[in-house]
């Protein structure tokens, strides 16, 4: 089964790379910008993620996929990378997989020349592991 924090991810790797989410009936969409804020999803991201939750937006959907957020968070489904391209791409675990991955419908993806989409780092965290990783280096070499 795909957690919120699964889906919440797969929608920011996605939203970094363009891709919009359809609301209700297709009469609104939405791209939250900025999509971090530090080491968290910015305000307006959070804001659209509760948009997508409510029951009285409808069916919402990520551009080019038939699938709907709110089966993905049903035990149907699961949250793995795409074969093509290693980004994030809803899978039932029961029954037949989704029809394609949204990546088909980008034409310069996969880029190996960029960055790809990546979810909230901690620099303070980061940090951390690098320094614990030099001193452990450190007392190897005493």
């Amino acid at each position: 089964m795909a957690t919120k924090e699964e889906v919440k991810r797969y929608l920011s790797f996605w939203f970094q790379l363009g891709k919009r989410v359809v609301v209700g009936n297709g009469g609104t969409s939405l791209l939250p910008q900025p999509i971090f804020q530090g080491d968290r999803y910015s305000q307006e991201f959070e804001e659209c993620w509760q948009k997508i939750i409510l029951p009285s937006s409808g069916d919402c959907y990520l551009e080019g996929t038939n699938e709907t957020i709110a089966e993905m968070l049903t035990p149907v489904w699961e949250i793995l990378a795409c074969s093509r391209c290693t980004m994030p791409v809803p899978m039932r675990n029961i029954g037949m997989p989704p029809e394609s991955c949204p990546c088909t419908t980008l034409p310069s993806w996969p880029n190996t020349e960029i960055p790809i989409p990546r979810h909230p780092v901690s620099n303070q965290e980061q940090l951390k592991v690098i320094r614990d990783r030099l001193l452990q280096n450190l007392t190897k070499t005493k």
